[in-house]
């Protein structure tokens, strides 16, 4: 258990328009965080769990202090397919929150038509831990192509040296990919991981995203291998291909950076306040499906 720290495209538009959050003018977007309480029923299988809670309403504290006004809620891997907690974030909050979800691929078209009107607006594997899915297999491809005809993104969490067998599948499938974490390269490797230089290749399909999120994720020298990571992203993948995520609250690294800190991050990686918003801005607006009119 984790203690309590201290934290501060495929269908028709008309048929896409209802998970469409409806908000006014954004003002930058948190592509990564979380929302959970204690008590939530937990996965049959957890490699953690935390005993504290971080509810929309202290996340929607943090991105006002921090003038952010629109977030992506990632379903925590540790709720399993019960995204209830989030979905009803998404219904009370509208106006700042879209989410990714965590299902099982023989899900029906029906229900991810449901999901997409409520906010949902892609779906997450959190391969830590776990094997590879069998992303070949017919229930797979039947899963993918429901994904893309509603213009779903698949949000990876894996090691790096896991990216050369998984990318190929997806793009086969006609899905957006984006990938967490810098992708998590080999703390050892950085940069130079195979699995990171995968990444970078498929940037030609136009197709792979990454977020700048979770440094602290890939190891001692995560800040590091971050710095050395944004060129080479920039030239490989574009800045219309890259957003900014805090991975608030931070489970298992809890306290470690202040959410000011992280988005400050940015700063130091992107000097530049045009392409930050880009970053912030721009890309997560269109590839979150966030409405700006």
């Amino acid at each position: 258990m984790i203690t309590r720290r201290t934290f501060q495209g495929g269908m028709a538009a008309a048929a896409i328009m209802p998970r469409l959050a409806k908000a006014g003018p954004v003002s930058a977007i948190d592509s990564h965080a979380h929302v959970f309480k204690r008590g939530l029923k937990l996965a049959a299988s957890v490699r953690y769990a935390p005993d504290y809670d971080a509810t929309p309403e202290d996340y929607i504290k943090v991105l006002d202090t921090n003038g952010i006004s629109n977030a992506v809620l990632i379903q925590p891997s540790f709720l399993g397919t019960d995204n209830s907690y989030m979905l009803d974030a998404r219904k009370r909050y509208p106006s700042r929150f879209q989410c990714v979800a965590v299902v099982e691929p023989e899900i029906s078209i029906d229900d991810l038509r449901a999901m997409n009107a409520g906010g949902v607006v892609g779906v997450r594997l959190n391969l830590i831990g776990q094997s590879d899915p069998p992303l070949a297999s017919p229930t797979w491809r039947a899963h993918l192509a429901h994904l893309a005809v509603l213009g779903w993104h698949v949000e990876i969490q894996a090691e790096g040296r896991r990216w050369p067998d998984l990318l190929p599948p997806l793009l086969d499938a006609g899905v957006n990919v984006v990938a967490d974490h810098f992708g998590k390269p080999d703390p050892k490797l950085g940069v130079d991981d195979p699995g990171f230089r995968r990444i970078l290749e498929a940037g030609r399909t136009g197709r792979v995203y990454l977020k700048l999120s979770g440094p602290y994720r890939n190891g001692p020298d995560g800040d590091i291998i971050a710095k050395a990571a944004i060129p080479l992203l920039r030239e490989h993948l574009g800045l219309d291909h890259l957003v900014w995520g805090s991975d608030w609250p931070n489970t298992g690294f809890e306290g470690k950076q202040p959410y000011a800190a992280m988005l400050a991050n940015l700063t130091t990686w992107l000097p530049d306040p045009a392409d930050r918003k880009v970053v912030l801005v721009d890309t997560p607006t269109k590839l979150f499906g966030f409405n700006v009119t």
